[in-house]
């Protein structure tokens, strides 16, 4: 093992959110920790629709903070919600000026498209649905170019160094060849994404499970709301894992979503497959189950311009052996987003001194219990900006005496698959206490077995807080408490560390939820 001190901060995680912390660090040296090549392990480069900001004169962040509101369910955070929508068109001009060949409208505008749950249309998109890897694409290069970031492409977040105080003084990375290293920061910025990997079915890289919400939970952070989990009602269901996405803009086009006999499955009005997700998931799930088979049918909508309007969708229909442009797709919802996470301020500061949180793995307040479309990559490059100038004028803290650290251990691939089946059959787009009971019982089965995977903390943040919400909401649906609460209220859980060196003195101090 090997002792490095870098006088920066310790970047966990090179997807939109990382590396745009990163680049806004300037002076300061960045560190970027990614298990795999930049655009290969993040959700960031997998983002079909595009980034959603008020950019046409109709619109205004205020209107796009009352559509994050709405779709939120009452439990969106107002003032986050107008720090997040003030900076969209600013986050777009950046990633423009950087190279992100957004979509033009003919004046030289970006052009911009309608997702569900938007008032207005103000998505903007490129190429119909490249805009994730095309905009991380051009981030990606400007952090290569950058001469204050030192990319490391082979590291995997296996710990964080706290002092006896609590304070992060830096993580346990593991680095090709299995080695751990010790690195001390002033500041260790988590950005490892959400927790799509836990589930069967997701469109997430499945590698992302919640890891870095978990070692930051152990390190005595507050989590906000693990229970919200948003499933994207149109994965293409051709047993591929990660599943391939149909990008919600099919449906701003004009592509409805049908069953077997060709019946729609929310209604024959126009915008009803415009819903927000949490509706529009659970009509796919329920047509599923009764046997009716659920479809997205964009043969009149698009048609023979799919593969020039949404070429990434129509080539992975194409290598299916679908052809969209005169069949229907089918389609399941699938795990894609997580609303819950490390709770965090609008510049990424957690509860836990020198730990900040952004992107997915983050729970700022803007997201609620349902997540507005095409918000999650406003707010990676929002929030990743500011989160960056803040660590890097943290400064190293005086010495202090350090707490014992052990080095997290992966899950074994048949634990894993028992429960990311157990997570999607019983913490999915339906629930109830029975099930939700089983899925702890087999968490804590495996965790006996596996005590430091922490992938399994992460599953039983989730599966404690969706059994601790007893009702419905947003992206959290209790089939025994199908009505919502008249009051919106969070769950809050924090693993509080006594001051000592036994990390076995721990004690949860907020597991129930707060409603």
């Amino acid at each position: 093992m090997a002792r490095i001190r870098h006088d920066g901060p310790l970047i966990i995680g090179g997807g939109l959110a990382g590396l745009a912390a990163a680049l806004e660090a300037a002076p300061a040296k960045a560190v970027v920790v990614t298990p795999d090549l930049l655009l290969n392990a993040c959700s960031s480069a997998w983002a079909q629709g595009g980034l959603a900001a008020a950019l046409s004169p109709k619109d205004s962040a205020l209107l796009h903070a009352k559509d994050t509101e709405g779709a939120g369910a009452g439990l969106v955070e107002p003032d986050a919600a107008r720090v997040l929508t003030e900076r969209g068109r600013e986050t777009v001009e950046w990633l423009a000026a950087l190279g992100a060949p957004f979509d033009r409208d003919e004046t030289g505008g970006f052009s911009v498209s309608l997702e569900a749950a938007h008032s207005l249309p103000r998505v903007a998109r490129v190429g119909g649905d490249g805009a994730g890897r095309a905009i991380l694409s051009a981030v990606v290069a400007a952090a290569r170019a950058s001469s204050h970031i030192e990319i490391w492409e082979d590291g995997r977040l296996r710990g964080l160094i706290q002092d006896v105080n609590g304070r992060v003084r830096g993580a346990l990375i593991e680095r090709a060849g299995g080695r751990v290293d010790e690195v001390f920061a002033p500041a260790v910025v988590l950005a490892t994404g959400g927790i799509g990997g836990l589930y069967d079915v997701t469109t997430n890289p499945s590698a992302l499970r919640g890891e870095g919400l978990a070692l930051a939970y152990g390190a005595g952070a507050e989590v906000l709301d693990p229970e919200f989990v948003q499933f994207h009602p149109t994965a293409i269901d051709v047993g591929l894992d990660p599943a391939p996405l149909a990008t919600e803009a099919l449906r701003g086009e004009g592509a409805r979503l049908v069953d077997g006999t060709g019946a729609f499955l929310l209604g024959e009005d126009e915008d009803a497959d415009l819903a927000s997700r949490d509706i529009v998931a659970r009509a796919v799930h329920a047509a599923r189950v009764d046997g009716r088979g659920a479809f997205l049918d964009a043969t009149k909508a698009v048609g023979e311009a799919f593969p020039h309007e949404f070429p990434a969708v129509f080539a992975a229909c194409m290598r299916a052996g679908l052809d969209p442009r005169v069949s229907p797709v089918p389609v399941a919802a699938a795990a894609h987003y997580h609303m819950g996470g490390v709770v965090a301020d609008d510049e990424g500061r957690t509860t836990v001194a020198g730990l900040y949180a952004i992107g997915e793995c983050a729970a700022t307040g803007v997201h609620g219990a349902n997540r507005l479309a095409s918000n999650s990559l406003l707010e990676a490059g929002a929030f990743g900006r500011r989160a960056g100038r803040a660590a890097a004028r943290e400064v190293q803290p005086p010495k202090a005496e350090l707490r014992a650290t052990r080095a997290s251990r992966d899950l074994p691939s048949e634990a894993m698959q028992e429960l990311r089946a157990a997570m999607t059959r019983y913490a999915g787009v339906v629930r109830d206490e029975e099930g939700l009971s089983t899925l702890i019982a087999v968490i804590d089965r495996l965790m006996k077995a596996h005590p430091e995977a922490v992938v399994l903390t992460a599953a039983r943040l989730i599966a404690e807080g969706a059994l601790n919400r007893r009702e419905s909401r947003g992206g959290h649906f209790r089939t025994d408490y199908p009505d919502s609460l008249p009051r919106a209220g969070h769950t809050r859980m924090r693993r509080v560390l006594a001051r000592t060196d036994d990390d076995e003195a721990a004690v949860i101090a907020a597991l129930a939820a707060t409603i």
